[in-house]
């Protein structure tokens, strides 16, 4: 089957939707041309490659230059109309040509360095992930043949400044971007790259020995861990709207448990089964609490009102006035049984907490008391 050509937009809820490419492709496009440039001593400005998903970019070069046996290039990062901390920036590429035979590959200024095990990258090196790592070299080598060395170098001198706007510092990749990209596009509004980065904390974790953790929708979720619950900020992950990917994340690596805290507002979609909890895909809060409410005894009076609610906060609200707080028990512990479900044929299941708290930070309900969840993830 071919490949859908670049400028080919993607659509999304009736929108035309510009595509874009990595950092990986644009470091390696530098890379190639300033190999190109070195050999035949002239300015390029144009190049193309052939990106690992079979598209080819023709790309424009930026800031060419070359002195003696070494030549600079860049290659603005464009991520079409899904943008980032990258968009807009410079990645560029030294090459420096050798007789060694060997292509050496080093991350300078603004490319971030690897501080922790977990991201398929040794300890100390550049934060050029794998992918990128083989195009850059491929496309070297094509250039210069087989017989010649160079050294490569890849930086971006905004890179250590755009990095504060990613997740990067979380995953132990400090003073600069990544170099990534495992097709070399950016398909605008695609939630796998996010939920990826997501994982890979899972994963870091992981590997520096952690087996319980934490999973909260955002920062809100994190402050309160931290500073109502006195846990320590290193077991908590972020899982945004991706409960069950998540989840079957932990999985897969190895988790003995799982403690999902958030507000009503998210966690309480996960008592009936949603595990994808971004309103677009399911928005049923106040069914969950008007069927919940309805099992426990609650007269059709707040019933009616809980419906008619358009926040859960509002809904908080009636619940307390009719002496109700105890159904955020009730759903933390249905949670817990709807991952249980989710995970029936799983061979070794981690165990499953659910704790949900008010916007003011008091602690609204738990699948069990709260000390011992505590105390198990203080350990």
């Amino acid at each position: 089957m071919s490949q859908p050509a670049f400028d080919a937009p993607v659509w999304h809820h009736g929108k035309a939707l510009r595509k874009g490419y990595t950092t990986g492709s644009c470091a390696t496009a530098a890379a190639k041309v300033a190999a190109l440039m070195v050999l035949r001593q002239h300015l390029i400005h144009q190049v193309s490659i052939v990106t690992p998903s079979g598209v080819t970019l023709n790309l424009s070069v930026e800031s060419p230059h070359i002195e003696g046996q070494q030549a600079i290039a860049a290659i603005r990062k464009d991520g079409g109309d899904d943008v980032d901390a990258t968009h807009g920036m410079l990645i560029f590429a030294r090459v420096t040509l050798n007789d060694s035979g060997a292509i050496t590959l080093t991350g300078g200024e603004g490319v971030g360095t690897v501080t922790r095990k977990g991201v398929g990258l040794p300890v100390g090196s550049a934060a050029i992930n794998r992918t990128p790592r083989q195009t850059i070299e491929m496309a070297v080598r094509e250039a210069i043949g087989p017989t010649r060395g160079a050294e490569v170098e890849i930086f971006a001198p905004e890179g250590e400044a755009r990095a504060q706007k990613t997740y990067n510092s979380r995953l132990g990749i400090l003073g600069g971007i990544s170099i990534i990209g495992t097709t070399g596009i950016v398909t605008p509004m695609s939630e796998e790259s996010w939920k990826r980065s997501l994982s890979l904390e899972l994963e870091i974790k992981r590997a520096a020995g952690l087996e319980r953790v934490v999973l909260v929708p955002g920062n809100h979720g994190e402050r309160f861990v931290r500073q109502r619950l006195g846990i320590e900020g290193d077991v908590v992950v972020t899982m945004s709207n991706f409960v069950g990917y998540m989840i079957e994340e932990a999985v897969r690596l190895g988790y003995r448990q799982i403690v999902l805290v958030g507000h009503p507002g998210k966690l309480i979609k996960i008592a009936a089964g949603i595990f994808h909890t971004h309103s677009h895909i399911a928005d049923a809060r106040m069914e969950i609490l008007v069927a919940h409410l309805a099992l426990h005894g609650a007269p059709p009076e707040l019933l009616a009102l809980v419906a008619d609610c358009d926040t859960t906060e509002a809904a908080m609200e009636h619940i307390a006035a009719f002496g109700f707080q105890h159904i955020y028990d009730v759903l933390a512990g249905r949670i817990c049984l709807r991952v249980g479900q989710m995970l029936r044929f799983t061979r070794t299941p981690p165990t499953c907490d659910a704790i949900m708290f008010s916007f003011d930070n008091e602690v609204l309900g738990s699948s069990r008391p709260l000390p011992e969840i505590v105390r198990e993830m203080q350990c």
